[in-house]
Order: C-alpha cells, then structure tokens, then sequence
C-alpha cells in the first residue's frame, strides 16, 4: 500500500548523459521534506502531500532544473537523503537505491490510485506514441 516515487524511464534527467548537480528538498521559506519527522504506527507527524505538491528539485549541469512532484495524495513517510550526498544514485539506480520519497495514501485511496497506474506494457506504449508525435 505504499508508493514510491523515482523518476521516469523517459524522465530529461536520464536521458541524453545530463549530469545531477545538486538536490534540494527545501520547497519554500517555510516548507522542508527534510523536516518530515514521522512517529507511531499512525505515522504523526508525517506532512500530508496533495497530487501536485512539490518533493524536492533536482538541478543538472546543463543549467536546467525540474521540481518533482508528489503526484499522488498521501502522508510522507521518509525522503531519500542518501541521494543528497550522491546524487549519481538517482540516475544509476533510479527504481532501487534511488528512489525520491516514500508516500503512504489513506487506505480508502489506495485502492483508485492503483486503479488508475498503467501497467509497464502500457507506459512504453505511451512512451513510443509521444516518441512518434515528436519525431
């Protein structure tokens, strides 16, 4: 009933040999995944994400930065931060020892969140239609 959240197979940042500089999971002034500090079987303290809020942003070496998102509704049980000190992880090993965050969705959500997730056949379906349209 968890989720973790890694990048994409088709995610900019692992193509075309791009280079991670930095990772940063303070989201504003206010607002840090570092500070997520969880306890209990209820997880307390666990902040609460909605689809569109931001995890961490992650900075290449070619100047670009992409925010990543949640992208689904749930508490925050932990944030990578071994991707902090090597950010490497994060393109070498993006659905393993690179993962993002780990998101827990209310119970009575998680059955339509996996409802709605395409199988991996799918993905690379769409993957080749966007491929297709763009070429």
């Amino acid at each position: 009933r968890i989720c973790v959240i890694t990048l994409a197979e088709a995610h900019p940042l692992l193509q075309n040999g791009k280079t991670i500089t930095s990772i940063n999971y303070q989201i504003s002034a206010n607002c840090s995944r570092l500070q997520n500090k969880v306890s209990g079987k209820s997880k307390r303290g666990a902040q609460f994400l909605t689809e569109l809020a931001p995890l961490c942003r992650i900075s290449s070496s070619d100047g670009e930065e992409y925010t990543i998102y949640s992208c689904i509704r749930g508490r925050l049980i932990e944030v990578n931060e071994n991707i902090l000190s090597n950010p490497a992880i994060l393109q070498e090993k993006p659905s393993t020892e690179g993962y993002i965050a780990v998101v827990l969705p209310k119970f009575e959500e998680s059955k339509s969140i996996t409802q709605g997730l395409l199988t991996q056949k799918e993905y690379e379906e769409v993957l080749l239609k966007r491929l297709n349209s763009s070429s």
